[in-house]
Formats: C-alpha cells, structure tokens, sequence
C-alpha cells in the first residue's frame, strides 16, 4: 500500500464555513471562502470505503522508493550516535533508500526520551536524543523512515507488569538467555504497544515494523506448566490454536488502530519457516493469516538460521540456493491470497561463526549480491539488510 500524504487539519469557524485549496504545504498556502448560511435537510449516506481520509499530518514528506525500499537495519545507539552519519552516507552513495530504526528495542527500552505532554511510559532510555532532529536528516536525505517495534519481548515491561507475562513458581519466566515476554493474550499489551506505534506515527514515521510478534520460541512445550491469562482466547481450539487467533488478533488490531489516524503502512517480521508449515505451533505464527492483516510481510531468512532445508545440508554455505528455494515457497503462498502483502525479507550481511567450522562463510559482497539476486528472479524487489552492529559491507551492487 503505498499512499500520499495527506494534510491533516483541524478546523473551527464561527460564523459561516470555509474552503481549502489542495495545496497541502502549510498554512500560508490555505485560502478561506466565506459563504451564507443555506437551509439544509438532514440526509443519511453510506460512505464508500475507498474515500480519502484526513490523516493526522507530522509535516514530513517521505515518498515511498519508486523502485521498492531497499533497508538497513539501524539500532537506537546508531541512529543517536556519530555511526547515524555512516549509514546515512552509506545510503545515499548506494541504491540503498531506507532505515528501519529501533524505536522500542529488544528489551523493551524506548530508543527516545518522550517530552512530558507524551502520553508514554517512563522507559525512554534517550539513545535519540533529539528525535526531530532524526527525522529532518531523514527527509534531506531522502531515506524513507521505518519504526521497529519490538512487541512481545519485552523484559522492562514483563518485570513491571507480572500478571502481563509468564510466571515460573511466582516469578516472571526467562528463556535461557535471561530474556522476559509479555503475554499475547493480554490486550492491555497490544494497547500498550499500539500507543508507541502511535507516538512513531506522530513522529513521522512512514511505516510501523511490528518484530517478536509471537510467543517464545519452544512455547509448546511449557504452556500447561506456566501462569499465565489466556484472557478471551481460552475457550475455543486447542492450545495451537488459541495462539495463532491471539497473535493473529493482535496483527489485525493494531493495523486497524493505526491506519485509523494515520498515513501509514503496517509490516511485520517473521520466521521464514512459518511459510512453510501451516501453522508454526509453539509460537502461534500463521504466516497466511498475519500475511492477510498487513501491508508489508518481512520474513526472516537468514541463510545462516536454517537447518537443513529444502535439501540444502548446510543452507549458510550456499546464500544463492537458500534464497531461490525459499522464495519460491513464499510466492506460492502470497499467491494463495486475494489480496497480498508486499514482500520484504530481511537477507544476511553477517558471518555466523557461531555455527563452527565447515558450517559456515564469511560474508561479504559476494554472498550479500547472491541472495538479493535470488530474491530477484523470483520477482521479489524489496529487502532489509541485517547486522545487528550495523556494520554493513561495502562496495555491494544492491540492484545486481
């Protein structure tokens, strides 16, 4: 979905009524009609669901990419630091054209310190210190603004609202990593997160990238030994599906919230897998139905995080094949829909060493090239580009 943006604007006359011009480049532009009082009849009329809205305005023009967003990944540190400077120079020596940049992150830190009018929790760590200043450089440069928001990870939020997560014996439960989640079927959880997508909106944030929309990973295999509220999801389906229709719900509900008051697209991060299986079931990923509630679909597809797959013993050694084989299971799918999102996979720039020797490459030009060319000769234009240091490598050819 790619829309203009449109003024917003808030209007009170005292006496008689009054016309705008369609120019929407600021007050100085609006021109103002007077005309009489006229006698009228109360009439009801269906309004059609195609007609133009007013959104709400932050006075930023961002013009989604012509030839299909091509990102970085851009922590709040970096988008708050001297390393910003890099990427923006990055992209704009690139056909690069877009920052996905923390606004809520992995622990549930706001990347920004909110002024005190902003209805927000007390959670900004102020790695953004200026978050105007952000998006000017942003517009200058032409770099369409992404907000990442980290849903139901969320260890800040879990410790301060228990009855909001999983407990263990009274305590809130952590994964092996010391990481908290916050329960998917709570909805004060959605609101909550809702309410900082909203404040991205107002920011002038083009798009909302909901990430972590699922429950933990090996869910399965302690949902009947956890505390926890499945709230109004726990009287239909089985456990798998009580799941899926939480974080299916949530999708639905926050993209209607927000495109409610805003010019803005909805995406969100998945597993690369869940396109390949009906349902994910410990973490309650539905690849089609989240896929039906949004604008944007950016699978995670990473070679390096695959087991062996698609008849590709080692899928880290091989980025070109891993590429080709998965997107040719998403196109089927997205092709199953009436009406499809955009695809958008995040695509590996980083060595996974981690896998140990034989298991994996370094990755550099080459293997950065070879995925992106996979993705498109499967018709598949758009992708986000992961290093969690964003340390991204150079003298790569983005459109090979």
């Amino acid at each position: 979905m790619k829309r203009f943006l449109m003024a917003f604007g808030a209007v009170c006359v005292a006496a008689g009524g009054f016309f705008l011009t369609n120019d929407t480049q600021g007050e100085e532009h609006k021109t103002i009609t007077y005309h009489s009082h006229k006698k009228t009849m109360e009439m009801n009329k269906d309004i059609e669901e195609n007609m133009s809205r007013f959104y709400y305005d932050s006075g930023y023009d961002f013009s989604y990419p012509e030839d299909g967003v091509r990102g970085i990944y851009v922590t709040g540190h970096s988008a708050g630091g001297e390393r910003f400077q890099r990427l923006v120079d990055l992209i704009d020596s690139t056909d690069l054209n877009a920052m996905v940049i923390d606004i809520k992150d992995d622990y549930g830190n706001l990347t920004f310190d909110p002024q005190d009018e902003v209805d927000l929790p007390n959670i900004g760590k102020n790695m953004i210190s200026d978050p105007v200043q952000l998006m000017d450089a942003l517009e200058e440069n032409e770099i369409y603004p992404i907000a990442r928001i980290v849903v139901f990870k969320d260890t800040v939020l879990a410790e301060d609202n228990p009855d909001w997560s999983f407990k263990e014996n009274g305590n809130v439960w952590k994964n092996g990593k010391g990481e908290a989640f916050v329960n998917p079927y709570v909805k004060d959880v959605w609101e909550y997160n809702v309410k900082i997508a909203k404040e991205a909106a107002k920011l002038g944030f083009k798009e909302i990238q909901f990430d972590y929309v699922r429950f933990p990973e090996g869910f399965e295999k302690r949902d009947e030994v956890l505390d926890y509220s499945r709230g109004d999801f726990g009287k239909e389906g089985n456990n798998i599906q009580q799941r899926v229709t939480a974080v299916t719900k949530f999708v639905e509900y926050a993209r209607e919230e927000l495109q409610n008051e805003f010019d803005v697209d909805v995406s969100v991060d998945i597993f690369g897998y869940s396109a390949t299986l009906d349902e994910a079931p410990g973490i309650g990923q539905n690849f089609s139905k989240i896929s039906d509630n949004v604008d944007i679909i950016s699978s995670m597809i990473y070679p390096s995080h695959w087991t062996p797959y698609f008849g590709i013993d080692k899928p880290d050694l091989h980025p070109y094949e891993l590429t080709k084989e998965y997107a040719k299971v998403e196109n089927e799918v997205l092709g199953d829909l009436e009406n499809p999102p955009e695809s958008r996979p995040w695509i590996q720039d980083f060595t996974a060493s981690w896998l140990g020797s034989g298991n994996y490459k370094p990755y550099g030009v080459e293997e950065v090239e070879e995925q992106i060319k996979a993705l498109n000769e499967q018709d598949i234009d758009e992708f986000l580009l992961w290093n969690a240091n964003n340390n991204y490598t150079e003298g790569v050819d983005y459109t090979p």
